[in-house]
């Protein structure tokens, strides 16, 4: 107890100061992502309507960007076929805040997170009143967690993987994060390994459970489409093969475009940030079509999907996909929505964030990992018989994650 109380007096100091220095950093993000006038006064707890017309005792989803509020929509469109509960869905970033807005059901509430300062979580607490508060993966803020808990509302994470790299960094802090670990009423984990690294830096064994990863749940997800106006698009390059670079970060652009364009594809750039647009086009000669400025191409472009939010049905029309943050920069991306998709994928050496899925993958023959651009090319050039299927049986030991995790909140 008073480990948590020097934690919180020591973040309740600091914190307010950090978050001025980073303000203006922070809302020229924002403002580059679109965010200005999304209604940021939310995270100061001030809001577009009065508390008595606001609905209470639903259940409150704290996602942060675009990935965990796409995963916080896909639980939702479950949950609310398997119950009667309403929601909130608070995104921090204001991309998260654009995806959340345009593709909540009806009926879902979303508001941004506030800053975790005390008197503003208990603020959006006390207004909404929730039955439950569900943080998606990873994200533990000392005064949500401790606000809540002092309001008596049962709290947890969802998909909460913890990586080798994050549990050993956390052990080190044991003594900060323990005090608020502990206050977690569950816990829903992708993987065995994961129920014993969070017990060992705190979290209660009895809140614990082993769930599966609602990312890889083939049942009830989204299967990514094609879309008329994507294949329109697309069309118009010619009738090659697409390879497809999804969720790309600095250098990996025209390390790959070239890749593809030797080994006779189309190549089709989708960077993690799209606000990156300018900084691609460079990167790639200005050889480049936008999607967000789409002109019918004269020949040679590389077409950049400078897009949030539609990585998921794009991936359906591409022929091969190539998975970004794996080769220069460290941890990967998703490969899960490609497998869904049924394209076959290749990946950089470097996917550590997705283990042990990738090691799972690699031995089953469902991915392709390359340190080499000889390499990468060769494997765009020739997909291993039985890859494709291989990945989705991998992927079916996650069947039923999402009817597990939402039992474990219900």
């Amino acid at each position: 107890m008073m480990m948590r109380r020097l934690v919180l007096f020591l973040w309740c100091l600091f914190y307010p100061v950090v978050a001025i220095f980073a303000a203006p950093f922070w809302l020229l993000k924002m403002i580059r992502r679109d965010g200005w006038g999304s209604g940021l006064l939310e995270r100061i707890g001030l809001y577009d309507q009065d508390a008595e017309f606001e609905r209470t005792g639903g259940v409150y989803i704290h996602a942060v960007s675009v990935g965990e509020v796409l995963l916080a929509l896909k639980l939702i469109a479950r949950w609310r076929g398997e119950t009667d509960d309403h929601f909130v869905l608070v995104p921090t970033t204001a991309t998260g805040m654009a995806v959340a807005r345009e593709r909540a059901p009806k009926g879902v509430r979303v508001v941004y997170a506030p800053l975790d300062l005390g008197f503003l979580v208990r603020r959006i607490m006390k207004r909404f009143a929730p039955r439950r508060v569900v943080m998606v993966e990873s994200e533990l803020w000392p005064n949500l967690i401790w606000q809540t808990h002092r309001l008596g509302i049962p709290l947890g994470l969802i998909n909460a993987r913890l990586s080798p790299r994050s549990g050993r960094r956390l052990s080190r802090m044991k003594r900060f994060v323990a005090p608020f670990l502990e206050l977690l009423d569950h816990v829903g984990v992708p993987e065995e390994e994961d129920l014993f690294r969070w017990q060992a830096i705190g979290v209660k064994p009895e809140a614990t459970a082993l769930t599966g990863n609602v990312k890889f749940d083939p049942t009830g997800a989204a299967t990514p489409k094609k879309r008329v106006e994507f294949s329109e698009m697309l069309d118009q390059f010619g009738d090659g093969p697409v390879a497809m670079a999804v969720s790309t970060f600095a250098g990996e652009e025209a390390y790959l475009d070239s890749a593809f364009r030797e080994a006779g594809f189309q190549s089709v750039i989708v960077p993690r940030h799209a606000e990156r647009r300018g900084e691609v086009v460079r990167a790639l000669g200005g050889k480049v079509i936008l999607r967000s400025q789409f002109v019918a191409p004269g020949g040679q472009e590389s077409f950049v999907i400078d897009s949030t939010g539609e990585l998921r049905d794009w991936t359906a029309h591409a022929d091969v996909v190539v998975i970004g943050k794996s080769f220069f920069e460290k941890g990967g991306q998703n490969p899960s929505e490609a497998i869904l998709a049924g394209v076959p994928v290749i990946a950089g050496p470097h996917m550590a964030n997705f283990e042990p899925l990738v090691g799972e993958l690699r031995a089953a023959g469902g991915i392709q990992i390359v340190t080499t651009r000889e390499e990468l090319i060769s494997a765009l050039k020739k997909t291993p018989e039985g890859q494709v299927e291989a990945a989705r049986r991998v992927l079916e030991k996650h069947e039923g994650a999402m009817k597990r995790t939402i039992a474990l909140f219900s």
